[in-house]
């Protein structure tokens, strides 16, 4: 940069230098091209001149003539030619006899002219100008006619050389060139360390790999990556984030305002949380599940903004979904296994002590309890997935000593494999929630209960989750869902997908969810979507 630098200082200085000597020709032009006309018309107009012109010995008579205006007037050269263009007097006496050089073919029609001529192996600023025959002046005769053209004065100055005109373009040219040559050179030095220092004595190639590694970097990986400057602007975003975050093409320079980001996601990109909030942040955003990282970026204790990674685990909560039915099969046949062994224990116990009539009353109050629920359940649930759903629920539940009842006014029919799913999903995700929230709130005197209450007509289905347990929060009842939690979460302040999951499977159905606290206490979820009933041929 410093070679360039002194570089453009040198084409500038050649430049005003060149300028400098354009005006010094043109004022040396101006000014001694009026002084060597006013001259050649002077002589032009003389009688003496025109006598010696027609004198048997021109040179003679005009030599005195030339050689004292020359002498008076300063000038190089002045020259005389008869009507034939032939030199016939003139102040360098070698060429009497040879050919006036005509610097337009105009003046042996009688006109005049002024320009550059090469006149004894230099250049010289000329003045050609008619000698007419009589005349009161230059142009015209006594009666006003024209006068008939008997010769040519032709008067010369040599023009300067370059340097010449430099020194009469400015006495001080050179010192102002020189001055303004020291000020480019410190100048320039100057520059050059400031940006040393700024670009951390990279040179500019340096730079430019720096740059290609860093796209090459950013554009390369598979997560998102944000920057924001201290002021929320966007300064630096890759592919990824720009799709993760739904962002235009023109997001960078534009602050987080403007590009319609709030509520959880402007908190988490902003800082605008508690320390840990920072790492594995979980963010709902226009139907994806995003976990996001965000770390401030200092240097020399001076904020530069912020750096925010972006992962998206939808499909990874769809995978976590499919595991969690496993999970939650695992623990339904556990919760069997546990019951069949208190009933096997308790029928084995009546049998050692011979009370063979209280095993037969005992097994049959068993068989009658699992038949009311077998047909409660199907009865009003006819989605053989969501029925089998509720009743494996029922087990672990009552494990938990939690009563989980299905409401009477549950109606649900067949739905196609894909709904019938998403639906179980849904309610799984509840019943779960709610069945943590009362066990944590059950007493001998207050036991605990969840209800569930599914609702279906032609175009939607609606699914209500109450519980006995402490409700949620006032201040959560609106951001749950978009931050992430599950009930359990909200209590703990720890941060989780299931609610969003269950936001995410509503909206993809054309639906909403929400929650309320009962009047009695505890909380109730309402979930909706838009439903497709399956054929008739299927059913």
């Amino acid at each position: 940069m410093l070679v360039l630098q002194l570089a453009i200082v040198v084409v500038v200085l050649v430049a005003v230098a060149a300028v400098s000597l354009a005006q010094s020709a043109a004022t040396f032009n101006r000014v001694e091209g009026r002084r060597v006309t006013a001259l050649a018309e002077q002589l032009a107009g003389s009688q003496t001149l025109r006598f010696g012109i027609r004198h048997p010995a021109p040179a003679e008579v005009l030599a005195p003539l030339l050689q004292t205006t020359l002498t008076q007037s300063g000038v190089t050269s002045i020259t005389v030619a008869d009507v034939d263009g032939r030199i016939i007097g003139a102040t360098n006496p070698t060429t009497i006899g040879d050919k006036m050089t005509m610097g337009d073919p105009r003046v042996a029609e009688g006109r005049g002219w002024s320009g550059e001529l090469r006149v004894d192996e230099e250049q010289e600023l000329v003045s050609q100008v008619p000698v007419l025959s009589q005349g009161t002046d230059l142009n015209n005769r006594a009666d006003g006619s024209l006068g008939a053209r008997i010769g040519t004065v032709m008067v010369g100055e040599r023009s300067p050389s370059v340097l010449e005109r430099l020194r009469g373009a400015s006495s001080y040219l050179a010192i102002y060139l020189g001055i303004a040559c020291l000020l480019g050179l410190l100048g320039s030095w100057l520059l050059a360390r400031r940006i040393k220092r700024q670009t951390l004595g990279l040179e500019p190639r340096e730079i430019v790999g720096l740059a290609e590694h860093r796209e090459a970097m950013l554009y390369g990986l598979a997560e998102g990556v944000v920057a924001l400057d201290p002021q929320l602007r966007v300064t630096l975003v890759n592919d990824v984030g720009r799709r993760l975050l739904d962002l235009p093409t023109d997001a960078v320079g534009r602050s987080l305002r403007e590009l319609g980001i709030e509520g959880r996601l402007r908190e988490v990109l902003a800082g605008e949380h508690d320390g840990d909030a920072a790492r594995d942040a979980v963010v709902v955003r226009r139907g994806r599940v995003l976990v996001m990282n965000r770390m401030d970026v200092a240097k020399d204790g001076r904020s530069l903004g912020s750096v925010t990674t972006l992962r998206d685990r939808t499909e990874l909560a769809q995978l976590e979904r499919e595991l969690g039915s496993f999970r939650s099969s695992t623990e339904l046949l556990r919760a069997q296994t546990h019951e069949f062994a208190n009933q096997l224990h308790t029928i084995s116990g009546l049998i050692q002590i011979g009370e063979y009539d209280e095993v037969v009353s005992y097994v049959g109050a068993l068989n009658r309890y699992r038949e009311s629920l077998d047909l409660t359940v199907t009865r009003r649930v006819h989605d053989t997935a969501v029925a089998a759903l509720l009743m494996a629920k029922s087990s672990v539940a009552a494990e938990r000593r939690v009563e989980l009842r299905v409401s009477e006014r549950t109606t649900l029919q067949r739905l196609a494999p894909e709904l019938s799913a998403d639906i179980a999903t849904v309610v799984g995700n509840l019943v779960d929630n709610a069945v943590d929230a009362a066990a944590q709130s059950g007493t001998p005197l207050s036991p605990a209960w969840v209800e569930v209450e599914l609702r279906q007509d032609a175009t939607s289905i609606e699914i209500e989750v109450r519980d006995s347990g402490p409700g949620v929060a006032p201040e959560l009842a609106q951001e749950v869902f978009a931050h992430g939690f599950t009930t359990k979460a909200a209590a703990e302040g720890e941060r989780g997908i299931g609610l969003a999951m269950i936001r995410l499977i509503c909206r993809r159905r054309g639906g909403e969810v929400a929650v309320t606290n009962l009047d009695d206490g505890g909380a109730a979820f309402v979930a909706r979507m838009s439903v497709q009933p399956l054929p008739e041929g299927a059913r």
